[in-house]
């Protein structure tokens, strides 16, 4: 089964319907869901819909919309990380589309982070936006520091981000922009990631595929996500759910496959 490897079900739509939501997406052969934190003055909630459910985990992390807002500090971030279900730092990076956060705070931000996934071992969910050469020289030195592992999510960034960030070790997450009319150029990149190193995701409620374009998306959709991925990489849906899902399990490696 798919694994959808970043999703909100904290947020609406979904957060109304987390049974329907579940549900729907295991109807769609996605078995395994990873909630994301964003705020960690939000993160109880997030942490209590994985609790519920064996099916889902979760991350915890600050979102580069809200560094303004909250300061990332490194011990908080490894002490809620303790939890069995949070099997991530982030989603954290840089955004430089928006600016809704100082850069400078943002780079702060990122930087702890680092310093949590770095001492905790679990994986980096990075989100980079219009921020390529920060993104890849921060990480680079983070590298270079010492052991980091993780993800550049909903990635729709530059062939050459890519191509440093796999150098780096990093896995690269693909969304339904995937899918759209105008993003040949992601189509591209994808068709160079080899397939040990990508993951598939919805980002839901955001970003729902085409044929799903105009509703609010949810972890089912990632079907039609990975249906175009794997058109991409030459390989059947089975074969492309089957690798995700193992590099899924070896990224995020506390969390288990749910029982059959």
């Amino acid at each position: 089964m798919l694994v959808d490897s970043h999703c909100h079900l904290d947020y609406e739509p979904m957060s109304a319907d987390l049974a329907g939501t579940i549900a729907r997406a295991r109807t769609a052969g996605v078995g395994t869901l990873l909630t994301i934190g964003t705020k960690l003055r939000e993160f109880d909630r997030v942490r209590a819909i994985a609790e519920g459910h064996d099916n889902v985990f979760c991350s915890v992390g600050i979102h580069p919309h809200e560094a303004a807002e909250e300061p990332a500090d490194t011990k908080r971030l490894v002490e809620l990380s303790r939890h069995p279900k949070v099997v991530g730092i982030g989603e954290c990076g840089l955004d430089y589309y928006y600016d809704h956060s100082p850069r400078d705070r943002q780079a702060e931000n990122f930087r702890a982070h680092i310093r949590a996934a770095s001492e905790t071992g679990l994986p980096l969910i990075v989100h980079t936006r219009d921020a390529d050469d920060d993104m890849a020289r921060i990480l680079t030195e983070a590298k270079a520091e010492g052991p980091l592992k993780g993800v550049l999510h909903c990635f729709s960034s530059s062939q050459e981000l890519a191509a440093r960030a796999l150098a780096l070790g990093f896995y690269i997450s693909i969304s339904g922009i995937v899918t759209f009319k105008n993003a040949e150029a992601l189509r591209d990149v994808v068709r160079t990631v080899p397939l040990d190193r990508l993951l598939v995701e919805t980002d839901s409620p955001f970003l729902a595929p085409v044929p799903m374009r105009g509703r609010p998306c949810e972890p089912a959709y990632v079907a039609h996500t990975a249906a175009k991925v794997a058109e991409l990489k030459g390989v059947g849906v089975a074969e492309l759910a089957r690798v995700t899902t193992a590099n899924f399990f070896a990224l995020f490696d506390r969390a288990k496959p749910p029982a059959a």
